[in-house]
């Protein structure tokens, strides 16, 4: 099916302008300002006046088969669904193990992302889970990230938490090693994606292993930087040397601690933090639990969703008045140049056909991913 997209505001995530978007197969093939419906085939012409077309989000921190137990079984998280995907207009996710690195699998996490693949949606993966030592499918992180196309990294590794193994700086060095030589090996980022927790000084260890060895900040995605108060102050100085990553899905179960996302996002840009460095991810289907501070006993467990990534990109327009072509960055050319995700992304010939239209409320009318439309929203004052 040829696909055309027919005067639309394009964000490539960049804004470009008033222009069409001809698509084929898997692949965008054209974006100029007036493009003719090839003649002797079917062509999807689609009028996108007054519609806003940018890449497919990127979520990329996603628990795909289900997270928590920290309150034993009965807290188990569900998998992922595509649904879920599609209705956040995600169209591309990187799966991780969380907590539970024992009873699930890092094995059942590639078989996922193969799954979420079959059924025409994009995904990878990390390796290994909170502990260290971690698990891994070879028993190895270097022959993972190397040889298994879908593994593109190594995480959710725990740190500066109750729930980490409490892993050594010389353990972790070595592990940031691995993976660094892996991804040059097998051509994949071989970033190492770190779970932040609520003690003080969270980013120490990393400042520990930049200045004891030869890596540097880009080689590490800390994640759940709006935790806390204290955390997000740290991020704003370690943001201006290395990447930091949002979680969208926490908020608002913890709106008495945590930093909102849109709220963070402003913040940090005004401290100077370059917008190529911060992400947007939701964490969705790991466990959003409530610990006593002083008994370490579990109180309450929520779930997150694909869905906030979006809520939180329209509410940082809408509310923190950050230009559209900014907030977008944060989960689109953002996670998609710092991981490595060639043709994803950005809206830019031979690159992949995954879509996202929304009104100017940013509401989704129309998703598509590889070259599919997944979701397809027609309101009544839009002629097609």
């Amino acid at each position: 099916m040829i696909t055309l997209f027919k005067k639309a505001n394009v964000y490539s995530p960049d804004f470009i302008g008033p222009m069409d978007v001809l698509t084929g197969g898997k692949t965008i093939l054209d974006i100029a300002e007036n493009i003719t419906p090839p003649t002797g085939i079917e062509v999807d012409v689609i009028n996108c006046e007054g519609l806003d077309l940018m890449p497919g989000l990127i979520d990329a921190h996603v628990h795909i088969t289900g997270g928590g137990g920290e309150g034993g079984p009965a807290s188990r998280m569900p998998e992922l669904e595509i649904s879920m995907m599609i209705d956040g207009g995600v169209t591309t996710v990187i799966g991780c193990l969380g907590t539970d690195g024992i009873t699930r699998s890092v094995d059942s996490v590639l078989m996922k992302v193969k799954t979420i693949r079959a059924k025409g949606m994009s995904a990878w993966m990390y390796t290994g889970a909170y502990q260290v030592p971690t698990p891994t499918i070879t028993g190895d992180i270097t022959r993972d990230i190397a040889l298994i196309e879908e593994v593109i990294g190594v995480g959710e590794i725990a740190i500066s938490d109750h729930r980490s193994s409490a892993p050594t700086i010389a353990e972790l060095s070595k592990l940031a090693g691995h993976a660094r030589v892996a991804g040059m090996i097998g051509g994949k980022a071989g970033i190492i994606n770190f779970h932040m927790g609520d003690a003080r000084n969270p980013f120490q260890p990393i400042h520990d292993i930049v200045a004891n060895t030869e890596l540097n900040y880009r080689q590490f995605v800390p994640t759940h930087i709006n935790r806390n108060e204290y955390i997000f102050e740290d991020a704003k100085k370690y943001g201006i040397k290395g990447y930091i990553d949002i979680t969208t899905s926490s908020y608002p179960y913890y709106q008495d601690e945590e930093i909102k996302p849109s709220v963070a996002l402003r913040e940090l840009l005004d401290s100077g933090v370059p917008i190529e460095h911060i992400t947007f991810t939701s964490d969705s289907c790991g466990s959003l639990p409530t610990f006593d501070h002083e008994t370490g006993e579990l109180i309450r467990i929520d779930m997150g969703y694909p869905d906030s990534v979006l809520r939180e990109i329209k509410e940082s327009v809408f509310d923190e008045k950050i230009p559209l072509q900014t907030a977008l960055k944060v989960a689109t050319s953002n996670p998609a140049t710092i991981l490595k995700l060639h043709s994803k992304g950005f809206i830019r010939k031979g690159f992949d056909a995954d879509i996202l239209l929304l009104d100017r409320n940013m509401n989704i009318i129309y998703l598509m991913a590889n070259g599919k439309i997944v979701k397809r929203e027609i309101s009544k004052t839009m002629a097609v």
